[in-house]
């Protein structure tokens, strides 16, 4: 249970990222 949330966690972290990438680039 506490990996899962971990694992959500890091990709939306990951999604975020791109998205601040994409709306730099």
């Amino acid at each position: 249970m506490f990996l899962i949330d971990i694992m959500i966690s890091m990709i939306f972290f990951i999604l975020l990222i791109i998205c601040v990438l994409v709306g730099v680039a």
